[in-house]
Parts: structure tokens; C-alpha cells; sequence
């Protein structure tokens, strides 16, 4: 029953994050904006790929989701330690939008971010083996945003190849 009422909440908040405003759509083409400094771009079809898990940012008032290409998918399944190169995380956030009458339940409100984390420890040897891109209405932020990139995941998720997101099972 417990792991019933997991899939539920899961399929819920899936639901809830999969009918809400779309984000920007970016192109993997030769035309698309790619973020500084690691020429990271949102890859195309990113939207059809399995969620990996969703979450809450509460200091940015966000709701967000985590999907995976193939690579990343099977690696999470697989209980990968370190993720293989090929693999893909994109992030989408929105704001969190209170729904009348329910007192603590939220939708997705308007997009804010897509996230995009590209594993390739050749090409991104000096930040883990992860490349960065961060979007904002299909567009990258600036260098200095994404010089905290690695930082960040360095400090905080070191003990899983550089990742914060675990599996929702």
C-alpha cells in the first residue's frame, strides 16, 4: 500500500508539472543559443524524456522537475555510482502557484529556468566531467552564472558524481 500511495503522489505531481505553462522551446541545432563557457544547448525532444524526480525549492518559491535522456535513465535504474558519458539532465522550474481553497497544495505557476547538465569527462574535465546550461526563455544566462555551476555541485553532491537529484522510485 505504501509504495501505492508513493506512485500516486509521484503520478500526481508529474501530472501537475506536465499541464503547466511550457517552457521556451530550445533547439540541439546548429542555430540554438548555447550557454557560455561549456556550449551547452536545451536539447531537442527534452520534454518527451522520463522524469527522474521532482522538487521544491523553497528559498526560490519553485517547483521543479528532473528529466533524463536514455543514458541517464539507465544509469539511475542501474544504481550507477557514477554516471556515463552521453548522459542528460534537464531541470524545468516554475513558480510555485497556491491552489484556491487548499491550504498547502501548489501547481506550477509561470516557468522560470531549464537546467541542463551534460556529462562528457573528456570534453568537461575541470568541472567533474559535467557540462552546464542555464536558460531563461530559451535563452543562456551570463558567464558569471555559470561560473557557479560547479561550485555549487562540488560543494553540495560531490558523494554522487556531482548530481543532487536521486531517483523517485
Amino acid at each position: 500500500m505504501r509504495q501505492i500511495v508513493k506512485w500516486a503522489a509521484a503520478a500526481t505531481a508529474a501530472a501537475c508539472i506536465s499541464a503547466s505553462l511550457p517552457f521556451a522551446v530550445g533547439h540541439a541545432d546548429d542555430a540554438a543559443p548555447a550557454s557560455p563557457i561549456f556550449g551547452v544547448k536545451i536539447p531537442d525532444g527534452y520534454r518527451d524524456w522520463k522524469l527522474i524526480a521532482v522538487g521544491e525549492e523553497t528559498g526560490l518559491d519553485e517547483l521543479r522537475s528532473v528529466l533524463g535522456n536514455a543514458t541517464a535513465v539507465k544509469a539511475y535504474q542501474d544504481g550507477a555510482a557514477r554516471f556515463p558519458d552521453g548522459t542528460v539532465l534537464v531541470k524545468l522550474a516554475w513558480k510555485r502557484k497556491p491552489v484556491d481553497g487548499l491550504n498547502g497544495a501548489f501547481i506550477a505557476g509561470p516557468a522560470t529556468t531549464v537546467q541542463v547538465m551534460v556529462k562528457d569527462a573528456a570534453k568537461y574535465a575541470s568541472t567533474g566531467g559535467w557540462g552546464f546550461g542555464r536558460f531563461v526563455d530559451g535563452k543562456p544566462v551570463d558567464a558569471a552564472q555559470h561560473e557557479t555551476c560547479f561550485a555549487c555541485h562540488e560543494a553540495h553532491a560531490s558523494d554522487h558524481d556531482f548530481v543532487f537529484t536521486h531517483y523517485a522510485h
